[in-house]
């Protein structure tokens, strides 16, 4: 069995390749850069790379695995579909009422994008006849379909990309719904169509209209996207089943992202996490902070006792718009290696969020970029060798980031060369170590009891200077720090999420309502059965997982629960409460056990393992600062601004056990280890690094 995972990061394009041969295991890893153009011209370059490197045929890998930023990109630039959309009569102005919130309550110059930038304009917001009315939903106003269809040829006239049908009260019964995308689909056969009520089926009409708005948004260009992967990969000799990374951590098809291309918007940095909790695992950590630093972004998430933490719905938002379908908690600021330092017209020394991205590049790379980057000032610093910088596949010319610092930093602060490369750094880290704050301090976590896992190209470089400025227990390099988000690729279960929103008071719920519930669940169910069967798995490796999204009667948003397994029940319903009492105390620091429960919608996750990626354990060494791993010493800058002969050592020659004192850099292909002085790396059993303070263990 050969797979392969592929990563789309802003500057390289990251792929690991795996070949089971009975007990035989190999790993190949290699990086080509990513082409912004057309993200798929460096994915199949990278994927024919690493078969080269391997020795196997492109025609005989097996499965892909994909994470990309398409989608993500889409919604940030605003370079979507244009969207249509065909709604309730007297609701068309949901989209730019919202929810009457300020985002910033005493600013008179804040931007409201769904105002300023909105998915749908209002001249592409067309009313129809119709009325859904709850609690059950029966229909008040039968659908005029007569205007739905002129509504789609006004849409076919006006040359729309995409339509979406939005109708109130569709979470209740979304026959009007279904019936208007079919006449929709009849008069615009090529458009990309799409139902609220199979985007999200969920209460509240302006953030199920919005994601179905983001979902027709991105829909059109992410399909096609897609299409053209699979077509180039076929065409190149890559016959193999293609799986493609969701924001929830799950992996999914190309036909399913297709449909709902809303699950990929956390597509490339979930695979980061994922990879991120596999090597805490391999360390025996199961408390990981991760920071995934790449060339454009850094991406920070929390793994607390082994568990992904999915965000609460309230918060999942995509560029200040709210996009309701799970997604794994994970904060993304512009920090990375590419990232630009400038003065501000105020003369403010500022680093980011501007990134030099992969062309030009850093000012080092010589392609025309002249701007000084963080990657020029780790180089200044003599923390990045030009001959070992991605294995020497890449070349770098020190003396461009010299001069890049020096004009645009150091002579118009009047300060050395090398005290500008500090307080590059110095900035950049400050950013993102306030970023890993948000993510964990001010949600309740204490970093003092997690180890901080730094991976990504630039990752290891900044991993101990972020874990002392946020006091993390130790630091984790990863074995592969470069890749771990492709390395998560292989590692990730197939999963589908599907929802319905249920109103019932739990404390109080009667035998009707149970099982009212309970044949929610069942038609949830069938849905994932239906789906799993249209990928081919076999019914005993399916394992399904039931949640219920609870609130105290009255109260604006849900926190999850867990259901236990079988049907809804007074026993079952007192489980559930428990367990959102104790979701509630976590989360907000207390609960109110007296008080009753609310289920709001029910959610059923579908999950099929996958063959685990697996690393063979290195040979014992048990050695300190192996004389046979030294490439050389060289200068290097420290953050204290002390220059010190620091020894480089190859990381494919330390073994199991192995101890490197600070100061070192420990060098490999895809990644450079910092290691300052008073600080010490061991070597675990399958090659990763863990990096604790002098007497600390």
């Amino acid at each position: 069995m050969i797979r392969v995972g592929v990563d789309v990061g802003g500057t390289f394009t990251d792929i690991i390749l795996e070949r089971v041969d009975g007990a035989d295991r190999q790993v190949v890893v290699t990086k080509v850069s990513s082409t912004p153009h057309d993200q798929s011209e460096g994915v199949v370059a990278g994927i024919l790379k690493v078969c080269a490197m391997a020795g196997v045929e492109p025609g005989a890998v097996d499965s892909v695995f994909h994470g990309t930023t398409v989608a993500t990109n889409m919604v940030i630039e605003r370079d979507g579909a244009r969207v249509g959309m065909i709604t309730t009569r007297g609701f068309r102005d949901i989209m730019h009422m919202a929810r009457h919130k300020r985002p910033h309550n005493f600013s008179l110059q804040f931007d409201v994008p769904w105002q300023s930038k909105p998915l749908v304009k209002r001249r592409d917001r067309l009313p129809v006849t119709e009325r859904i009315m709850p609690p059950d939903g029966s229909i008040a106003v039968p659908l005029d379909e007569d205007e739905v269809k002129r509504a789609a040829e006004l849409f076919a006239k006006r040359g729309m990309d995409a339509v979406i049908v939005a109708f109130l009260f569709s979470f209740l019964n979304n026959e009007h719904e279904l019936r208007a995308k079919e006449i929709v689909k009849s008069v615009m056969p090529d458009a990309f169509v799409s139902a609220s009520s199979e985007v999200v089926n969920t209460i509240r009409e302006y953030e199920r209209f919005s994601s179905a708005a983001m979902n027709a948004y991105i829909g059109p260009k992410t399909s096609a996207y897609l299409r053209n992967l699979d077509g180039r990969l076929r065409a190149n000799g890559v016959k193999a089943m293609v799986r493609i990374m969701q924001s929830n951590g799950g992996i999914s098809t190309i036909e399913n992202a297709s449909e709902l291309p809303i699950g990929l918007l956390l597509s490339g940095p979930a695979g980061g996490v994922i990879g991120g909790r596999w090597t805490g695992e391999h360390c025996s950590k199961s408390n990981v902070i991760t920071i995934d630093i790449g060339g454009t972004s850094a991406d920070i998430s929390v793994i607390e006792g082994g568990e992904l933490r999915i965000k609460n719905p309230r918060d999942t938002e995509v560029a200040g718009l709210p996009v309701l379908v799970p997604m794994i908690d994970i904060d993304a600021i512009g920090a990375g290696g590419g990232s630009i330092a400038y003065l501000d017209p105020g003369g403010a020394f500022r680093v980011g969020p501007r990134s030099a991205g992969a062309v030009p590049g850093p000012a080092c790379y010589a392609k025309g970029g002249d701007e000084p980057t963080v990657t020029d000032a780790q180089v200044v610093l003599g923390r990045m060798d030009p001959e070992h910088f991605l294995g020497g596949d890449l070349t770098i010319d020190a003396s461009l980031s010299e001069k890049a610092i020096e004009k645009h930093i150091a002579k118009p602060l009047g300060m050395t060369v090398e005290k500008a490369a500090l307080g590059i750094l110095k900035i950049i880290n400050n950013n993102m170590a306030l970023a890993i704050n948000a993510n964990s301090v001010a949600k309740g976590v204490d970093p003092r009891n997690f180890s901080l896992a730094g991976f990504g190209g630039a990752g290891p470089l900044h991993s101990v200077s972020l874990a002392e400025a946020i006091y993390a227990k130790d630091v984790i390099s990863p074995v592969h720090p470069g890749i771990t988000a492709a390395t998560g690729l292989l590692v990730t279960d197939v999963q589908y999420e599907y929802t319905q929103s249920t109103l019932i008071v739990l404390d109080t719920a009667s035998d009707d309502e149970f099982s009212r519930v309970n044949a929610v669940l069942e038609d949830l169910k069938g849905r994932a059965d239906r789906q799993l069967d249209a990928d081919g798995i076999a019914a005993g490796l399916r394992r399904f997982r039931q949640v219920a999204e609870c609130r105290y009667v009255g109260q604006g948003f849900e926190l999850r629960a867990e259901i236990p397994d079988g049907a809804l029940n007074k026993t079952s319903a007192k489980a559930v409460i428990d367990h959102f009492y104790d979701v509630h105390k976590q989360v907000y620091g207390h609960a109110f056990r007296d008080q009753s429960c609310e289920m709001v919608t029910v959610r059923l996750i579908a999950t099929v393992s996958v063959d685990t990626l697996t690393l063979p354990e290195l040979e014992k060494g048990g050695r300190t600062n192996p004389d046979d791993a030294i490439i050389y010493t060289r200068r290097t800058v420290f953050d204290d601004g002390t220059s010190v002969d620091t020894p480089r050592y190859q990381r494919a020659k330390l073994l199991a056990d192995d101890v490197i004192e600070g100061p070192a850099l420990i060098i490999q292909h895809n990644s450079t280890t910092l290691v300052p002085p008073a600080w010490v790396a061991r070597v675990a059993a399958h090659g990763d690094i863990v990096i604790a303070k002098e007497g600390v263990r």
